[in-house]
């Protein structure tokens, strides 16, 4: 192991001892330990590498062995040790020669277990706490929202959320280069680690020459996210069933059919996509078709509501568990994307009946979900206007 006492350790924290005359020093703590008291090496856990051999090639003691294995799970779970995990190790050296103290293990930047082997025998438990850190930001996009966030010293993860926020009021794979968002939201820190994202509490996204607002607003027990008039960004049905590469055939009523080189209607959307995408359910409803169709292969249908129907086409298999009858949510997969019945190549035909008729997926108007209440507008104007001086 090397000596890293020159560049001291994660979480050191500085303590003073007193008030230091000239001749004294500030007392340097970590894991509540004086460091200036020991000598301390570092190490990594090696694959297959057990706690006992820790102990062992840092010199422990047969005492500080038999420490070891009488401890409980609940005070220490030996198995729980990982490949890579950091350790430390506290010793002091006399005429005898060096001797064993603490042990620190470190499983996350969080958490770290100090083996205490000195004067007493026992384990500590350190949790460093979590801080709170409100950001905003404003990206332009060239690409796609997940290369802007990176682009701009930003987390994937504050794409992945907004894509779920705007999931049903922006087409994520129709961004084009102009296209911005403002976002202000949290993240959350140990010490100077980031270790991962917090809410988002607002939005405001340019796309198709439109801005969308959405700012999180939570009313007893329900939270979701509204725009500047209190709408729900959240409607009855997604943009789109599945993650596509392009739209390879819309919908029409005179089509060529590439397979039987004659004229007929085409009423769904084709989305190019790779064998094996995920198809999900565009809304909330009940599988009531599921079934091989001739020339449409592998068929799902889903009744939303009395109004809408929708259809998902060519699958190369169904979702474990799915049956006719079951109630699906929005977003659940269903079925993955294949080439069943008559088809050229692998891709989604979907389709969309409302009161029984076809209509085109892609001029769909969802209807939205419940606004904010009458009763909270004033609460949520006044939040609306806190978030907007952070946009």
């Amino acid at each position: 192991m090397k000596n890293i006492f020159p560049s001291l350790l994660l979480g050191l924290v500085l303590i003073a001892c007193g008030v230091p005359t000239p001749k004294e020093k500030e007392c340097v703590f970590a894991y509540g330990l004086p460091l200036d008291s020991f000598v301390i090496d570092t190490g990594y856990v090696r694959s297959g590498q057990t706690m006992g051999a820790i102990f062992a090639k840092a010199g422990a003691s047969r005492q500080q062995q038999v420490f070891l294995t009488s401890l409980k799970r609940s005070e220490f779970d030996t198995r729980s040790i990982r490949p890579d995990k950091q350790y430390l190790t506290f010793c002091q050296t006399d005429e005898e020669g060096q001797h064993l103290c603490h042990l620190v293990y470190i499983p996350s930047v969080r958490e770290s277990y100090v083996f205490h082997m000195q004067d007493s025998f026992y384990v500590e438990h350190l949790v460093k706490p979590i801080d709170t850190i409100a950001r905003s930001a404003k990206v332009g996009i060239e690409t796609s929202l997940w290369n802007a966030m990176v682009d701009n010293d930003l987390s994937p993860e504050v794409a992945l959320e907004l894509s779920e926020i705007y999931a049903w009021t922006i087409d994520f794979f129709g961004l084009q280069k102009g296209d911005s968002v403002s976002v202000y939201f949290d993240e959350y820190y140990v010490e100077d680690t980031r270790i991962g994202l917090g809410r988002i509490h607002a939005a405001n996204f340019y796309h198709g020459k439109q801005w969308q607002e959405a700012y999180y607003f939570k009313q007893g027990n329900v939270a979701n996210y509204f725009d500047g008039k209190g709408s729900s960004l959240r409607k009855a049905f997604l943009k789109a069933p599945l993650n596509y590469k392009r739209i390879s055939s819309t919908f029409t009523y005179a089509r060529k059919h590439p397979i039987y080189k004659v004229v007929r209607p085409h009423t769904g959307v084709d989305y190019a996509a790779p064998a094996g995408t995920p198809v999900v359910a565009l809304g909330d409803g009940v599988v009531t078709m599921k079934e091989y169709k001739g020339g449409g292969g592998n068929t799902i249908k889903i009744k939303h509501n009395s109004t809408y129907t929708t259809g998902y086409l060519h699958l190369k298999g169904y979702a474990k568990g799915l049956t006719v009858g079951k109630r699906v949510k929005q977003g659940e997969v269903i079925g993955y994307v294949g080439s069943t019945g008559s088809s050229t190549g692998p891709h989604l035909d979907f389709r969309v009946w409302k009161n029984g008729s076809p209509i085109d997926p892609l001029k769909m108007v969802s209807p939205p979900a419940e606004p904010v209440p009458s009763q909270y507008m004033s609460d949520y104007s006044a939040k609306v206007a806190e978030y907007k001086q952070h946009l």
